[in-house]
């Protein structure tokens, strides 16, 4: 358990517009290229062919895997601020305002007037599962040198998302600001494709900059090259203060250093969409943690906020959700 009270939480990611559609199984594999429910990044004109090819129009929402998460945080009632690039565009301000109507500071936001802000296409399958093709955009154009120690000062935990080892000189420049600025770290490891690519580097960075790594099973899976969770966690666990591995409707593994590996059940529902899935339970399992919500009490938030995500499609959830998640943590037996 972290120490209770008022805590900043600040993200650091891609701003990336969500692109939202419903597909057929046959409509990817007949026109998508790679493995279903994987993620890989493409470039504006592969981008533009492939929604020029749905079946229909996508919704437009904000999105990026930090972002999602920070949201969440600040919609249960945490305090949150979001440190990324958009465009000069209308897709940027709709995303920045976006973020700022849902309780989130903006105030870090870097623009670049070259490049378009980022996007990411969800295509959702019948079964909820959803595949994604991401073109990064202004998100691209962030360099180490844009980032600066007051972009950190004043904040409790940065959460980053796994996604920004693309850049790896950007990662480690972040993590070696927020540590220099006294922050507690939080890495999600968003993709098995990003932990087979970072293997070489991750152990040395989940132990000497990260406080708290999440992962889902394929993440664990590709880091420890052992299909069971548990192996992943203890893996993981090895390295920092505090591992997780998330399994979906099986719930999720928790091992804070020293202690035994501990289980929690999901909240199982009927799922339309799992996009957000994982960054929503994060978001809800934070806000009960950095409060000082005992650790069950924490991840059974993040199963509870996680289960309401997948009920709508996308990552964001009505006004009158939020209300009732927010009542809901008001009366939570801790």
């Amino acid at each position: 358990m972290v120490n209770g009270g008022s805590c900043s939480l600040l993200g650091f990611g891609s701003a990336l517009v969500d692109l939202l559609v419903h597909v057929e199984d046959d409509f990817l594999r007949q026109s998508i290229p790679g493995l279903k429910g994987g993620t890989e990044l493409v470039q504006d004109s592969e981008m533009s062919a492939i929604l020029a090819g749905l079946p229909q129009a996508p919704v437009q929402v904000p999105g990026g895997a930090a972002a999602n998460t920070i949201v969440g945080y600040a919609q249960l009632g945490g305090q949150a601020s979001m440190l990324a690039k958009i465009g000069n565009d209308h897709a940027g301000e709709f995303y920045r305002q976006s973020l700022a109507q849902s309780g989130v500071s903006t105030a870090l936001f870097k623009r670049d007037s070259q490049h378009a802000t980022g996007r990411c296409l969800c295509m959702v399958t019948p079964d909820s599962e959803r595949t994604m093709r991401t073109c990064m955009g202004a998100a691209n154009t962030l360099v180490p040198e844009e980032l600066a120690p007051a972009d950190f000062a004043g904040q409790d935990w940065l959460y980053i998302e796994g996604y920004t080892l693309f850049n790896r000189e950007l990662m480690r420049k972040a993590l070696e600001l927020a540590k220099a600025a006294n922050l507690k770290v939080c890495l999600d490891l968003a993709s098995p494709e990003i932990v087979r690519g970072a293997r070489d580097i991750l152990p040395e960075l989940l132990c000497d900059y990260v406080d708290a790594v999440f992962a889902n099973e394929l993440e664990a899976e590709m880091f420890a090259g052992a299909s069971d969770p548990q192996a992943g966690l203890a893996a993981l666990s090895e390295l920092c203060p505090l591992a997780v591995v998330k399994i979906g409707r099986q719930g999720a593994w928790l091992q804070e250093r020293g202690d035994e590996a501990m289980h929690v059940e999901a909240k199982v529902v009927q799922a339309v969409d799992t996009t957000g899935a994982g960054d929503l339970w994060a978001a809800g399992f934070l806000y009960g943690w950095l409060h000082g919500w005992p650790l069950r009490s924490a991840a059974e938030l993040g199963a509870l906020v996680a289960s309401e995500v997948v009920q709508v499609t996308g990552a964001v959830m009505p006004d009158a959700t939020w209300a009732r998640l927010r009542e809901q943590c008001r009366q939570w037996p801790k």
